[in-house]
């Protein structure tokens, strides 16, 4: 299985631990504040912005945290000032790896993720080296109760949807970046469950990884992930099955 599918699922489950709330927390404020400060702190107007305080809800964030992370955005509060670095790089075996942080040292945060990727056999590219092989998406993941491919295509018929595939934790509908909050909000209407809502960026093509290659490139992501700096990360990984449900 591709990696952008099976990953986001693990993600998702790893996100649900109590260990990991505070974490989810600390990437959801800097996310919702460095939305505010590139496109405002109305919400109505700023679609970024909307999609990262739905997270946050999501996640059962206080409203009292979501506010403040707002305001230090717009600068309405004093606060850390994030910026956004992509870092591209290459797992063991040649996978291709997205690295989005946000950070507030671009020095300490580039020497860690280099360090990482040194440690367990992946290296850092240059940029560009592998952007070029994602595209971005919107995506959306509705559970499976009440909800099957042929209803949630006639539901979504007039929307710019281009897949829609059946996952464990539900149906993954992909469509183009502008689309996402009208689907959406589509979807709320009909009463849809949505288990998550976000901009990705999907493999154009993927890179086969089998035994110790596909384990340490998989504890490669979890530790990327972990690092506070990191946001998401994205691969095209292609990995059996069963390696991949071993690292739930």
């Amino acid at each position: 299985m591709s990696g952008h599918s099976k990953w986001a699922t693990i993600r998702r489950k790893k996100e649900k631990t109590d260990a990991a709330r505070g974490k989810v927390f600390t990437k959801l404020i800097k996310e919702i504040s460095i939305a505010a400060r590139m496109g405002g702190g109305d919400e109505t107007a700023n679609p970024r912005l909307r999609t990262a305080i739905a997270a946050g809800k999501a996640a059962n964030m206080p409203a009292a945290n979501i506010d403040r992370a707002v305001k230090k955005g717009t600068g309405e509060l004093p606060g850390v000032v994030y910026e956004e670095v992509v870092y591209e790089g290459y797992s063991p075996g040649g996978a291709a790896l997205l690295i989005n942080t946000m950070t507030d040292n671009r020095n300490r945060t580039v020497g860690e993720i280099r360090h990482l990727l040194g440690k367990y056999g992946g290296s850092l590219g240059e940029t560009g080296s592998v952007n070029w092989m994602f595209e971005r998406k919107g995506m959306v993941t509705v559970a499976k109760e009440g909800a099957d491919e042929d209803s949630l295509l006639e539901l979504l018929i007039d929307y710019e949807v281009e897949d829609i595939t059946e996952e464990e934790d539900g149906f993954e509908i992909v469509c183009a970046p502008e689309a996402l909050e009208d689907v959406k909000q589509a979807l709320e209407k009909a009463e849809k469950q949505i288990v998550s809502a976000e901009l990705t960026m999907l493999p154009q093509t993927t890179v086969k990884l089998e035994g110790s290659q596909a384990k340490t490139t998989l504890n490669l992501m979890g530790l990327l992930d972990d690092h506070d700096d990191v946001q998401n990360i994205y691969s095209n990984f292609d990995i059996d099955e069963d390696l991949l449900d071993a690292a739930e």
